[in-house]
Parts: C-alpha cells; structure tokens; sequence
C-alpha cells in the first residue's frame, strides 16, 4: 500500500492539493493511505520550503504548487 502525504498548513491550496489527490487515487483504484501533514515543524524538518506539496512513499513529488488529477495519476502510476 502507498503512504500519500499532503504537506502544508492547511490553506485552500492545500485543500484543493487534498481532494486532487483523493480523486486520483479513487480514478486509479489502489490502495494508499492519504496522510495529512500539516505540523510546521515536521514540514520544516523534511525541508519543505513551498507548499503545498506532496510526497509519495516518502519522496517529494511536488512542490509550491496544486498538481492536477492527470498529473497526480501519472506520478502514482509510476511510483508503482
């Protein structure tokens, strides 16, 4: 199973980063856990400096910026 991280403090970005990647991961069918980071200190400890952002089973996918649903599909395909 994928561990799918959403990494920001919670604004509308954020969200909007949030239900993307709910959708995506429904679209594509596979099982993942979708986490909510949105503690400053754990943000700033994994050197995050933009957000929101989005790791994918630990590694930094995205950075500063919303990633759409087909982007976000193609980077969970080839994290598989």
């Amino acid at each position: 199973m994928k561990t799918i991280e959403v990494i920001g403090t919670g604004c509308m970005k954020c969200t909007r980063l949030l239900k993307n990647v709910e959708i995506a991961v429904k679209e594509l069918g596979i099982e993942a856990e979708v986490r909510k980071v949105d503690d400053i200190t754990e943000i700033i400890d994994r050197g995050v400096m933009l957000t929101p952002a989005l790791a994918v089973d630990g590694e930094l996918k995205v950075s500063g910026r919303v990633a759409d649903v087909p982007e976000l599909k193609r980077i969970l395909k080839e994290s598989a």
